[in-house]
Order: C-alpha cells, then sequence, then structure tokens
C-alpha cells in the first residue's frame, strides 16, 4: 500500500496528470535523461481519460504508433475479422488501461526516478490534496512545472450534457449501455443516440453489432463530419501506397483546388475523406478515423435527424436549435454529445518555468507530448522551442482543417531543417510514418513514384493553404 504522501516533495519535474500525454513526456524524458520526476494525478490509476471510458471503445487509429515511446502497444498483428478486418489492430480500452498501468509499474517507478501521487488534486502553487484523506503535502520543480491536462478533456461518464431532460425519461452515457441491455429491466424497445462525433459512432456500431435492428435506432446528428479512411492511416510497409499515397493525393487535392469548398469534395474522390450521406455536406471535422466496413454499418440507419443541437427532451417532442421532433416512446437515450476536448485556447507551450502539452503534429497527441520532451532536453532558448512546436490547433468546424493542416506542414519543414531531429524521428516509434518513407529503396520505383508525387504538390498545396486561411 502507497504511503499517504507528507511535507515537500522535490524533483526536476512535476508534471500534472498522467494520462497518454504525460505519460509520453515522462518516458521521453525518463529515457533520454537522468531527471527526476513527481507526477500527479486525479484518478486512482494511469491511463487519464482511458480509466473512465466505456467499455466497448477501441483506439481510432493503429496501436501500433500510439503509447509511450519505450514500450510497444501493438502485437504486430492484422485484425482478421471484424469491422477492422484487414488492417492493423486497434488496442481496446480495457488493453489501452492494462499498458499504461504496466508503463507505470514496470518502465517509470522501477526507474527509480519517478514519484507517482495518484488520487490527488494540484491546487497551484506547489500545493496538492489528497483526494480520500483531504490531507495536504506540497511539491516542488526545480526545472519545470508540466501541465499535461491543458486541453480539459472531457468524457461521456462525468460531462454535465447542455440540453434538459424530462425526469420521466431515462438517459445514460454509452459506459451504461451494456449493463442496461443485460438487465433489460426497462423493455426498451428503441433506442436514441445523442450526438455526431466518434462516440456516437461507437454506440451506434455496438447497437448494431448487437442484433439490435437500423429502423430501432434514431440518431440526432447536431453536424455531420468529414471522416479519415484508416485505410489510409497505417504505418506498416504493406500499406505504404494506402497510407503515403493518401498523402500524395492529399497535397494534390489541394493544390488543384479552386476553392476550399472545391477542395473538401477534391479530398472525398481521392479517397482522403469519407462522409455518410453523399446528399450532406459536413461541417464538422474532429480527425475521426473509419473503416469503410463501419462506414457501410452505420449507414443502415436511417432514422437521422439533421436538426441542430438537442435543447430539451420531453416524453412527447424533442426540440432542436433548427426545430422538434416527435420522440419515440419507450425510447433509451444515449447521450454521445460530451466534446473530447474543452479547451482549445492556443498558448506556447514553453513559458518559463511551465510547459503546457499541446499537439504540435495532427493527429497525434502521445507523438506531440514526446516532442516537446525532446525539444526541452535538446534545446536551453525558450524561444527556439517555441518556434520548433508550433501549436497544431485541434480542428472542430471543417474550415479548422485548413489551418491545422497548414500548420502541420509548416511544422514539417523546420523540422526537416534540423539533423537532430531528423534522426530522432526516425528512431520514434510513436512518429509513425518517417521510417516508412525513409526505408524506400533506390529500387523501389512505385513508392518513389508517390514520393515524386508528394515533392511535386507540396509546393503548390501550401501555397494553396495559406491563400484559404486569408
Amino acid at each position: 500500500m502507497q504511503a499517504i504522501p507528507t511535507g515537500e516533495h522535490v524533483a526536476d519535474y512535476v508534471v500534472i496528470g498522467a494520462g497518454a500525454s504525460g505519460l509520453a513526456f515522462v518516458d521521453t524524458i525518463i529515457s533520454e535523461s537522468d531527471a527526476t520526476i513527481i507526477i500527479i494525478d486525479n484518478r486512482h490509476k494511469p491511463g487519464g481519460h482511458w480509466v473512465d471510458t466505456y467499455s466497448f471503445v477501441t483506439l481510432h487509429q493503429p496501436s501500433s504508433f500510439y503509447g509511450v515511446n519505450s514500450k510497444e502497444l501493438s502485437n504486430g498483428k492484422i485484425d482478421h475479422s471484424g469491422l477492422n478486418q484487414g488492417l492493423n489492430e486497434l488496442a481496446s480500452g480495457a488493453e489501452v488501461q492494462a499498458y499504461y498501468d504496466n508503463v507505470m509499474r514496470d518502465t517509470l517507478l522501477p526507474s527509480g526516478r519517478v514519484k507517482y501521487f495518484p488520487m490527488c488534486e494540484y491546487l497551484g502553487d506547489g500545493r496538492v490534496k489528497h483526494l480520500i484523506n483531504k490531507q495536504e503535502f506540497s511539491v516542488r520543480h526545480t526545472n519545470k512545472l508540466v501541465d499535461s491536462t491543458y486541453y480539459k478533456t472531457s468524457i461521456p461518464k462525468t460531462h454535465t450534457p447542455q440540453f434538459k431532460v424530462d425526469d420521466s425519461l431515462i438517459m445514460i452515457p454509452p459506459n451504461d449501455l451494456p449493463n442496461t441491455l443485460n438487465v433489460s429491466k426497462h423493455g426498451f424497445e428503441h433506442f436514441t443516440i445523442l450526438g455526431g462525433g466518434k462516440t456516437a459512432i461507437d454506440t451506434c456500431l455496438w447497437l448494431l453489432q448487437n442484433q439490435v435492428k437500423p429502423n430501432n435506432i434514431t440518431w440526432y446528428m447536431p453536424r455531420d463530419a468529414w471522416f479519415i479512411d484508416r485505410q489510409n492511416a497505417q504505418p506498416s510497409p504493406e500499406f505504404f501506397a494506402d497510407s503515403i499515397g493518401a498523402q500524395a493525393s492529399q497535397l494534390e487535392a489541394i493544390a488543384d483546388s479552386t476553392s476550399s469548398a472545391d477542395m473538401f469534395l477534391r479530398l472525398e474522390r481521392a479517397g482522403v475523406f469519407l462522409r455518410l450521406d453523399a446528399k450532406v455536406l459536413p461541417e464538422m471535422f474532429h480527425g475521426a478515423t473509419i473503416s469503410k466496413a463501419e462506414l457501410a454499418l452505420i449507414q443502415s440507419i436511417k432514422n437521422i435527424v439533421r436538426k441542430g443541437r438537442v435543447l430539451t427532451i420531453s416524453p412527447t417532442e424533442v426540440t432542436c436549435t433548427d426545430g422538434t421532433e416527435t420522440a419515440v416512446k419507450n425510447s433509451l437515450y444515449i447521450d454521445c454529445t460530451a466534446s473530447a476536448i474543452t479547451n482549445l485556447a492556443i498558448v506556447p507551450v514553453f513559458q518559463d518555468d511551465t510547459i503546457k502539452i499541446q499537439t504540435v503534429r495532427a493527429y497525434q497527441p502521445t507523438f506531440s507530448a514526446s516532442f516537446i520532451a525532446h525539444l526541452e532536453l535538446t534545446y536551453t532558448d525558450n524561444d527556439k522551442k517555441n518556434k520548433l512546436s508550433k501549436v497544431v490547433p485541434l480542428p472542430n468546424r471543417v474550415e479548422d482543417w485548413i489551418e491545422m493542416t497548414y500548420r502541420n506542414m509548416m511544422n514539417q519543414f523546420f523540422w526537416s531543417k534540423e539533423p537532430g531531429l531528423k534522426t530522432w524521428m526516425l528512431q520514434q516509434r510513436l512518429d509513425g510514418f518517417s521510417k516508412l518513407v525513409s526505408n524506400v529503396k533506390f529500387y523501389e520505383f512505385s513508392k518513389l513514384k508517390i514520393l515524386n508525387r508528394m515533392r511535386k504538390a507540396a509546393k503548390p498545396a501550401i501555397m494553396k493553404l495559406k491563400a484559404y486561411r486569408e
């Protein structure tokens, strides 16, 4: 049993949060230096939002480039069944939880340079309170305070809905869905999904895979979204033409576009983007990946209500920002409206004696955290570090994809000018694609052709993105 912390604890770095980003940062600091670290987290075990997630969640990207750099999450397998068949495996929520528990117990704590205080809240100014016994103690850093909770992740289980539901109705987070169906005490004949993001997609897929008929599902879709075809995000060599080919196609679609609206349609035709309904132009982009098999399954749901955000739900009607809809009797409401990120404000990563972990590469939060840790250890000047860690904003609206992609490309350009960073990324498991590109042989003509397409389209593409930003 861990002793209750008392007094003052001192380390080179004090890290707030033991989630995916916090642990990726710590792992790189431990691997690349002899620094000491204190980790403070308000959950009872490491893993951040994964600790409280719904049981049927999986990673949206291949396991092979998620987690911490020093420890593999993936088993290197291709899924041979299910909706991800033929693609690199996706770790389940339970696997991710176990992985982070092992990272803490088998890698970080045995280093002798990490102190871990779970069930504790950082109050500021070095003050920490234990959440159970309310006892306070203090921590002090001799180098930096690291905030890995800056984005303030929101999850379905704990968030507060922004709409009102009549007390006579039953609404649950997706976490409770399997238990509700197992008990079956209410005998629900219908299921109403609230929300248009990846959690809603996961919930629809779970219901459909568990023999709920599509006609027994109503889906309230505040905004349609563009999705990323997961086949184009595979980091293994056999998918080079898909993954790197999609990057080439993306650059060409941008370069050849005549407007931002035309660009998104070209991206769809190039196979980069997918959407739920060909008749509905998406207004949202959250970077969700989906397989074509998953898309085909959720397209079987025809009762989709597109009347904006839900405001109130009564036994007879659902009122939305753009109209009302007759409520289905005896329906179980499932709240999937939690926004994964509740703080989208961008601030410099390196601030005096504080580090605010944010994404510096699109779609890759754990790589970003590890990269920031490497910058911290490699460079001494905060201005230099901030120039190399320009924040790539997390997207919400479709238009945000333009800024995200522009900044992502600019970061890659500046990193390529730093020989040390290029070498470091080639050794990074979390990087995903640098090694895939660097390993192309002079006789692999089909791959070289794809790389040549990328080089040819890169500059025109970035000029178009720059123009669309203005």
